[in-house]
C-alpha cells in the first residue's frame, strides 16, 4: 500500500511517515499543496493524507483540484481546522474523513484502514449532461447541441453545481456556500446576474428550457 502525506511541518510529515513505515506502508511525503498536487496527479497512491493549511495551495484547494481531474484516490485531512464548518466542508469536496490535530498515531492508522476496507470506488463520469447540455469537467468546456458555450470560471462552476443536482431546486444559501463560498455576502444580487448570465447561454435559442426560477425559493436545472 502506498501513501502521500502533504504536511507542511516536517516533523509532524516524518513521524507519520515512520509510523506508517513500520506497518509496512510506502509513504511519500510532500511539504506544501503544489507538490502534492503533483504528485497526487502523477502517481498512483491508495491513500491521501492531507494538511489543509499548506504553503502555495491549500489542502482544500488540493483536493479540490484533484477531484476536478476525476482523480478520486480516497483522502483523509489531517489538521489543526476543527471547525464544524471546515469539517462539513472538506468532507463535500470529496475527502474520505476528517482528522483533527493534536492526533494518535493509533487513531489516524485505523482510519486508514477503514478507508482501504471500503475497496475502490467506481470512476465517477468526467462529463454530465441534462437533455442535450453536456459538460466536460476535464476540458472544461461546455456544448448544448452544436453549439460551444464560452463560460467563465464561476459560471462553469455554478452550471456544474446545477447540473450535478439536476432536478434538485437549490437555495440561495446553497449556492452561496458552494459557488462563492461561506464568507460571501449574502445579501448581494450576484447570484441572480450569474443565472442571468447562463440563461443567456445555455437556454436562448433552444427548447425546452432548462435553467428555471422557484420564486422565494432558489433555482433548479431540469429537462421539464
Amino acid at each position: 500500500m502506498r501513501i502521500l502525506v502533504v504536511e507542511d511541518d516536517r516533523g509532524t510529515a516524518g513521524f507519520i511517515k515512520k509510523g506508517f513505515g513500520e506497518q509496512g506502508f510506502a509513504v511519500d511525503t510532500a511539504f506544501d499543496g503544489e507538490e502534492g498536487l503533483h504528485l497526487a496527479g502523477s502517481n498512483s497512491y491508495d491513500v491521501l493524507i492531507l494538511d489543509v493549511m499548506l504553503p502555495g495551495l491549500s489542502g482544500f484547494q488540493l483536493l479540490k483540484d484533484l477531484r476536478k481531474q476525476a482523480i478520486i484516490t480516497p483522502a483523509i485531512f489531517l489538521t489543526a481546522k476543527d471547525e464544524k464548518r471546515d469539517v462539513v466542508h472538506g468532507l463535500e469536496l470529496g475527502a474520505d474523513d476528517y482528522l483533527v490535530k493534536p492526533f494518535e498515531f493509533s487513531e489516524l492508522l485505523a482510519r486508514v484502514r477503514a478507508v482501504l476496507r471500503r475497496g475502490p470506488q467506481e470512476q465517477p463520469s468526467a462529463c454530465l449532461a441534462v437533455d442535450n447540455l453536456t459538460l466536460d469537467l476535464l476540458t472544461r468546456t461546455a456544448q448544448r447541441g452544436d453549439r460551444m458555450i464560452d463560460l467563465t470560471g464561476k459560471e462553469f462552476h455554478l452550471l456544474e453545481y446545477l447540473m450535478k443536482n439536476s432536478g434538485q431546486v437549490l437555495t440561495r444559501t446553497m449556492i452561496i456556500e458552494k459557488v462563492w463560498g461561506y464568507s460571501f455576502d449574502t445579501a448581494s444580487n450576484i447570484i441572480e446576474v450569474h443565472i442571468n448570465r447562463l440563461r443567456a447561454k445555455v437556454d436562448r435559442g433552444f427548447s425546452p428550457k432548462l435553467i428555471h426560477t422557484i420564486k422565494g425559493v432558489g433555482y433548479v436545472l431540469k429537462d421539464v
